[in-house]
């Protein structure tokens, strides 16, 4: 096929699992690039073949060196349009490219996203939630003090992640012990045979996930701590220690303290102040 569109770097987004979620935009974009530039061969050549996709495949991961990089922009220098695509999903969201976009747009190059699929969006997008606002951080830590620190700082938003099915239970258990009631939206194998999508408190899914094994990519949403809510159960008052000993490694005065936490949380200053001079 002779190629109609412009010389470009065309980031293209491809199927998370089932392989007619894909555009059909997408499609022509990878029957005319020069190259196709593939975090995997293997799994994008069973895109390619059901598709009859017959471009050039080379592949480029985070693993790869600059020389990598120095052949996608001599195909662009060359005014070849080329494309990048990630094993399922849109690169860059979680996956590698970033460095390859960095380098192109430097060099003066055009980079044009070719959306699609996404599993963060799929989530999203079969989940009620308390507003449209969300915080994605990509895989979480595998540090358990790191995980306590993100769930604990980031309990006012609904707080998307990646996980692996190895260590999902084992997160599940540190949130567990954080808040045992709280909401979480947990997708696994999403577009596939066995997708599911389940919305629960921490403790009922870990008790569902320990007969029920978890397998497959999975995407985690921890909804957002309402502020009365938390209020109301007294969960503010079982975090007020953390804040309070955060905010004094910052050398604040404990008056200086009860002024932030009560103004951020809504709570009795006098309460804080107290017990500021407990933790003293």
């Amino acid at each position: 096929m002779e190629s109609t569109i412009k010389p470009a770097l065309y980031i293209v987004a491809t199927p998370i699992g089932n392989l007619s979620d894909i555009t059909l935009r997408a499609i022509e974009i990878l029957k005319q690039v020069e190259v196709i530039f593939a975090e995997d061969t293997r799994t994008t050549s069973v895109l390619l073949e059901k598709y009859q996709i017959n471009t050039k495949l080379i592949s480029y991961h985070k693993f790869s060196d600059n020389k990598k990089t120095e052949l996608v922009l001599e195909y662009l220098n060359n005014s070849k349009p080329v494309a990048l695509v990630s094993d399922a999903g849109t690169p860059l969201i979680s996956d590698p490219g970033g460095y390859l976009v960095e380098k192109a747009r430097k060099e003066g190059f055009e980079v044009v996203p070719i959306v699609g699929a996404c599993a963060l969006i799929a989530l999203l997008s079969s989940i009620a939630r308390l507003d449209e606002d969300f915080k994605f951080i990509g895989f979480i830590s595998r540090n358990k003090n790191q995980i306590i620190d993100t769930v604990k700082q980031n309990r006012f938003e609904n707080l998307i992640f990646y996980e692996s099915p190895k260590r999902a239970l084992s997160t599940l258990e540190i949130i567990k012990e954080i808040n045992p009631n709280k909401k979480i939206a947990l997708a696994r194998e999403l577009t596939k045979k066995f997708e599911e999508i389940k919305t629960d408190s921490v403790s009922n899914l870990i008790e569902y996930y320990k007969t029920n094994p978890l397998k497959g990519e999975i995407v985690i949403m921890l909804h957002k701590d309402r502020k009365d809510e938390l209020k109301e159960s007294g969960r503010v008052e079982i975090n007020l220690d953390y804040n309070i000993e955060k905010l004094k490694k910052l050398n604040l005065k404990d008056k200086q303290i009860a002024s932030i936490i009560s103004t951020l949380f809504e709570v009795n200053k006098n309460n804080v102040y107290k017990r500021c001079i407990e933790l003293s």
